[in-house]
């Protein structure tokens, strides 16, 4: 830089971007001119390179204009942030005149605010967003912005300016000082006697555009009012109506003080005097940073983990806070002063105290810093960077820790569930073997006993597994167990599992699977795939309290209702790509069940079941040969085994649709499911209809069933919602126009158990209230007789005067009122509420008999 220029930098989305106003030779010069470089770093020269320039010219303008200051700021038209300087010039007449100047990215300046004052601009100027621009004068907040381009004041005092920002839905706050206000009736957040005689100040929060004052405790203490010369709050929330805020401070005493929420959490003596800045630089591997530069040029960095120096430079011209390099993270950038260099980009240094460190033009015995300085430097960082390496390895260490404690626990649970499956005992660790110590007194040979509801597999009939399959459909591998049921023995709330027969110890060898179920009955050649509803039976059989074996008898002649030669079937799906992974595997199955038994005519009880149904292996060479694929997908035969369409729908996604026509029958769909979608019925199951047409439709499975000529429901069993839209566009064409399709709801389990809770709790409410109307009106009737045969007997007995007659008079009232008892135990409601209230019970308990029906046919 020339004697006759002034320079201000900033940094500028990773820039350098530099100003430099040039001064006029002779007051015979009439134009000034402001020049601008953007500056970029270029990695492969080490050095900072020219990137783009500007100019702005001032004509006929006064030798004294010069730059105020220069920052970064939104423009509220656009909410880019663009740099900003702000020039003045100074008058006759001891008037002064400012402008603020944009700089748009093509280095071309707009004049966006101007404003002229009596005085001249001294204490804490601040350019904020708007922009606007910020000051103090005579204890008075004074602000202009390019929204409202009038210089306003604000109605509170401040001492000084100590930060200024936005914090959203409050807008600009300025955070400052005051002398400390007595306090007032009205205002609770003022200091006390003591406290404003101690401090003299108070801390004072101000909202410009809200025009309002906030706590000024959520920010700092006002303690640390009078020694606070330099705030940055990094952080600002709110949460339950209070300010959230984490905030650093610089005091007249050299200290740097972290503050969370209002309260003092870290402090660090800082090496030099008079600190006046500070920044925040969040550098690589989410480190933080405070930046510290004081009057006399020299500049220090406070890490925040640690919060000690980790380095300090001196006799430093600037700092700056940005991604030079771009890394996408923030690094340093100190220029150093070079009297015998004009280049303000001469002698720099870029750090971010971990993968980044770049010099130019450093000489260690000549220039600064020197050598003692590089030294006491290379010892503070190298005590940050142990500091932050102990903590990573102690983080690490505790990582890997909790990985082999999660490791062993799921290893002890495999072996222990594949024990249980081969019917071994398995043994626990003791505490010693694992390095624990019991907080209880140990006590030998204490055993738990075990859960009487958990059924061995010895208790279980021979011939309950009636056969165990396994298909391969696309990438799904199903698994199939066919149960037979005696009427003495039920099963409820089956599932399957999957245990590897392998050694694997870097995975689980229980393999993640759905469970379903198929019920399939000889008598009825076609599983119960529709989804149309039936009326349950009538219920409500009352049940006779005093007479157990009316009891015993009902529970008993519940399992008469399954076939002799009934059959379930059980099937699981898995993924079948992660399997093949293994190559060769082998995989046993396993069945979870409650089961329940009726016999010596006792009331049966639940007992959890565990069995292992048998073992399937699979190899990718007998699935290559197609061993294992459905008969039906693969040849397009209409016969299958009973285990190929279980495979099909179990992998299938199923919907259901209401078809109604009203001024004409529904043969319209058959004809389409034996033309269009080429389906040919499948021979184990008529009913249910397979597409054989080529592409994305084949393999699906259709129900069509009519219950009137007018009215049908339709159920499609198809892989995905692509070909189900297919399927309904190709529907609708050949449907009459007016012909309603309504797709039906299939009811999961969980949506009906809340139903059916809902409709129980309706159908108490519904018997309690009407109990209660009735009980009311008989009390009520009760009541106003009980009055009138009491005031009759009182008038009688007030005009006796013979004792005779009066003991005559009370045994004749106390026969009255003995009548009266007997009649009122029998006491009978009015006909229209006892109609009121059958119908309420009536409706209420048809309701939750439905839903109880659904339930238990889902």
């Amino acid at each position: 830089m020339l004697s006759d220029e002034q320079e201000k930098i900033l940094s500028y989305n990773g820039e350098v971007v530099i100003f430099q106003l040039s001064k006029a030779k002779c007051a015979a010069e009439k134009t000034r001119g402001l020049h601008v470089n953007r500056m970029a770093y270029d990695s492969g020269t080490k050095l900072f390179v020219q990137k783009s320039s500007g100019l702005f010219s001032m004509h006929g303008g006064s030798l004294n204009i010069e730059i105020v200051c220069c920052s970064c700021t939104a423009d509220f038209r656009t909410g880019i942030n663009l740099p900003c300087i702000l020039m003045r010039e100074k008058k006759n007449n001891s008037v002064f005149k400012y402008f603020l100047l944009l700089l748009h990215s093509s280095n071309k300046f707009e004049q966006c605010l101007n404003f002229k004052l009596d005085y001249e601009l001294k204490n804490d100027i601040r350019l904020l967003n708007g922009p606007t621009v910020l000051w103090r004068h005579a204890k008075k907040l004074v602000y202009i912005s390019t929204k409202t381009c009038t210089v306003l004041s604000a109605s509170v005092p401040f001492s000084s300016i100590e930060w200024a920002d936005e914090i959203e839905n409050e807008g600009i706050v300025v955070l400052g000082t005051r002398t400390a206000c007595l306090p007032q009736e009205k205002d609770g957040q003022t200091l006390s006697k003591s406290d404003g005689a101690i401090w003299g100040s108070e801390f004072v929060v101000y909202a410009i555009e809200n025009q309002k004052i906030l706590t000024g405790t959520c920010f700092l203490p006002h303690a640390y009012s009078s020694v606070i010369s330099c705030v940055h709050v990094r952080r600002t929330a709110i949460s339950r109506s209070q300010f959230r805020t984490s905030a650093a401070a610089i005091t007249h005493k050299k200290q740097l003080i972290w503050f969370q929420d209002g309260l003092p959490k870290d402090i660090c003596q800082l090496p030099y005097e008079e600190p006046c800045s500070i920044q925040v630089a969040t550098t690589s591997r989410n480190g933080m940073l405070y930046v510290v530069s004081f009057a006399s040029g020299n500049v220090c960095a406070v890490q925040k983990d640690s919060f000690q120096v980790a380095s300090r430079w001196q006799e430093v011209k600037s700092v700056l806070v940005d991604d030079f390099i771009g890394t996408g993270t923030e690094q340093i950038l100190l220029l150093f002063k070079d009297e015998s260099n004009t280049d303000s980009l001469s002698t720099f240094i870029i750090t971010d105290f971990g993968e980044v460190s770049y010099a130019s033009n450093i000489n260690c015995t000549e220039d600064f810093p020197p050598t003692k300085e590089l030294q006491e430097n290379g010892f503070l960082t190298i005590q940050a960077l142990e500091a932050r390496l102990q903590a990573g390895c102690s983080s690490v260490r505790e990582l890997q820790q909790h990985l082999r404690l999660k490791e062993k626990v799921l290893f002890e649970s495999c072996c222990a569930l594949i024990d249980l499956v081969q019917e071994r005992e398995h043994i626990l660790p003791t505490a010693e073997e694992e390095g624990l110590v019991s907080l209880w007194d140990d006590e030998e040979d204490f055993l738990y006993p075990l859960d009487k509801k958990m059924t061995l597999t010895s208790e279980v009939p021979e011939h309950l597994i009636e056969k165990l399959w396994q298909r391969v459909v696309d990438d799904s591998l199903v698994i199939g167990v066919k149960i037979t049921e005696s009427p003495n023995l039920s099963l409820h709330d089956v599932s399957l599992s999957l245990v590897m027969d392998h050694d694997f110890t870097s995975v689980s060898p229980v393999i993640e699977c759905q469970s379903k179920i198929v019920k399939l009955n000889k008598t009825f050649s076609a599983m119960s795939i529709s989804s149309c509803q039936m009326e349950p039976q009538p219920k409500r059989i009352k049940l006779d309290f005093h007479s157990k074996n009316d009891l015993k008898k009902e529970y008993l002649g519940r399992p008469s209702k399954i076939p002799s030669d009934g059959a379930k079937t059980f099937v699981a799906v898995t993924r079948l790509s992660p399997l093949l992974a293994f190559r060769d595997i082998c995989c046993m199955i396993l069945l979870h069940a409650k089961m329940r038994k009726y016999q010596n005519g006792n009331l049966p009880e639940s007992k959890k079941l565990t069995l292992l149904c048998g073992k399937i292996s699979l190899c990718l060479e007998d699935i290559s040969s197609g061993k294992y694929s459905v008969n039906l997908l693969r040849n397009n035969s209409r016969t299958g085994t009973m285990e190929d369409i279980f495979a099909i729908l179990a992998v299938s996604l199923k919907f259901s649709f209401q078809i109604v026509s009203s001024d004409c029958t529904l043969t319209p769909v058959n004809m389409w499911l034996l033309s269009q979608m080429e389906c040919m019925p499948i021979k184990e199951c008529p009913e249910n209809m397979f597409c054989h047409k080529l592409g994305s439709l084949h393999g699906t499975v259709f129900n069509w069933n009519l219950k009137t000529p007018f009215e049908g429901t339709l159920t499609l069993f198809c892989r995905n919602q692509t070909v189900l839209f297919q399927c309904l566009h190709s529907l609708i064409g050949v449907l009459p126009p007016t012909c309603k399709v309504k797709p039906l709801r299939l009811e999961s389990k969980d949506i009906l158990t809340d139903q059916f809770a809902r409709a129980l709790e309706k159908e108490m409410v519904t018997l309690r209230s009407s109990f209660s109307s009735a009980v009311s009106e008989v009390e009520n009737n009760l009541t106003l007789s009980c009055e009138a045969g009491k005031e009759m007997s009182r008038v009688t007995v007030s005009s006796l005067s013979d004792k005779k007659e009066a003991v005559r008079q009370f045994r004749e009232k106390l026969q009255n009122e003995q009548k009266q008892r007997a009649l009122d135990m029998t006491r009978t409601v009015s006909g229209a509420l006892y109609r009121q209230i059958t119908s309420k019970i009536a409706e209420a308990q048809l309701c939750s008999d439905m839903i109880a029906w659904r339930l238990n046919v889902s």
